[in-house]
């Protein structure tokens, strides 16, 4: 199984090199959407299973996640943190709708998610005079109106997303203050709490929460993926001293625990105190993480989080379930999906990578 698992996975540290032929035959349907910086500035991109550019549009700034409909006939960029811009666009022909925003006293954070229904759009935002953080409420079928908020029950609220039941929210909140007017700026690294929650999108009540460790209290947590059983695999950064090197990946199990992963120190260390993404695999067998100050890709078990393999992979950050196994875009250009490995080199892929599952 590990020689099967590395004959997948080693394209991703292979020259990349377009295939023959590739770019010849006939357009193709979106497979995956990611970002990406070209000479005339931030785009949206779709990309099919072979990683060719099938779509794209513009963006107003740097974008950072995306959502998409649980028909996949709808979805939404956000802007990077602290930005104020989201734009919902049709996958399929990659067409933008009107932009749209958050209340003066309110700022993206990158992420959101659709409810079960497709009615409602729920996204991380930073209340930024209050300190805290709120899932904004959009109706997706009145332009994307502001519809109510309900709180995260923490600060920095950054990945946030839908249980499979429909009826919840986890969150993560990164623990991270910030504010526009100082940009980029994380005012409270000495203070920091970060948490997971699981909200109720009907009430806003919260039903579960869990903290790490005090000694941990500067570990952001950021990322996450859901399991086939519920269970949720996170991702952090670390805002503490280089030196230290905590564990970044983790588990959560809807209690007022969670388990960090007790990964070989070179592996670790690996990450260079920055995960910065996490995917599962569709059967929920391989779970990734990425690190692209650390260039690489860690392999873990999906089932019990044990060590697999590391794939080195320069400026590495999005990843996405395939067909296969796991994709990944790279600040280099690289988009590995399947048996195909291939090197746009004029975009620089941005963080995130997502996946697509359009009806025929």
């Amino acid at each position: 199984m590990a020689m099967d698992r590395r004959g997948l996975l080693l394209g991703l540290a292979c020259s990349a090199l377009p295939l023959p032929g590739f770019g010849m035959s006939p357009p193709a349907s979106p497979a995956f959407l990611a970002t990406g910086r070209r000479a005339d500035g931030f785009h949206a991109m779709a990309l099919d299973s072979g990683g060719r550019i099938v779509g794209s549009f513009p963006l107003p700034g740097r974008g950072h996640g995306m959502a998409v409909s649980p028909d996949g006939l709808q979805a939404v960029v956000f802007a990077r943190r602290p930005g104020r811009f989201a734009v919902p666009f049709t996958p399929a022909d990659m067409r933008a709708a009107p932009t749209f925003g958050t209340s003066a006293d309110r700022h993206f954070l990158g992420h959101g998610f659709f409810s079960a229904d497709g009615s409602r759009l729920f996204t991380t935002q930073n209340d930024f005079e209050a300190a805290r953080g709120v899932l904004g409420i959009h109706d997706t079928r009145h332009g994307y109106r502001r519809a109510g908020e309900i709180e995260t029950h923490g600060i920095g609220p950054h990945e946030a997303l839908l249980t499979r039941d429909g009826t919840a929210a986890v969150i993560a909140n990164g623990g991270i203050l910030t504010h526009p007017d100082y940009p980029r700026r994380k005012l409270n690294i000495p203070d920091m709490q970060p948490s997971l929650a699981r909200v109720d999108l009907a009430t806003g009540a919260l039903l579960a929460r869990a903290t790490l460790p005090p000694a941990l209290h500067r570990l952001s947590i950021r990322h996450l993926v859901q399991a086939p059983d519920g269970g949720v695999w996170f991702c952090c950064q670390h805002e503490g001293p280089a030196m230290e090197q905590p564990p970044l990946v983790g588990r959560w199990d809807g209690g007022d625990g969670m388990r960090l992963l007790d990964l070989p120190r070179a592996v670790t260390a690996s990450f260079r105190n920055y995960a910065g993404s996490i995917a599962a695999s569709h059967d929920g067998q391989l779970v990734a993480v990425s690190s692209p100050r650390g260039g690489v890709i860690v392999m873990l078990d999906g089932r019990s989080g044990a060590y697999l393999e590391t794939i080195a992979v320069t400026d590495v950050c999005g990843l996405a379930p395939d067909s296969t196994g796991i994709a990944a875009t790279s600040g280099t250009g690289i988009i590995r999906s399947g048996q195909r490995t291939v090197r746009h080199a004029e975009i620089a892929w941005d963080n995130h990578m997502t996946a697509l599952a359009i009806p025929a």
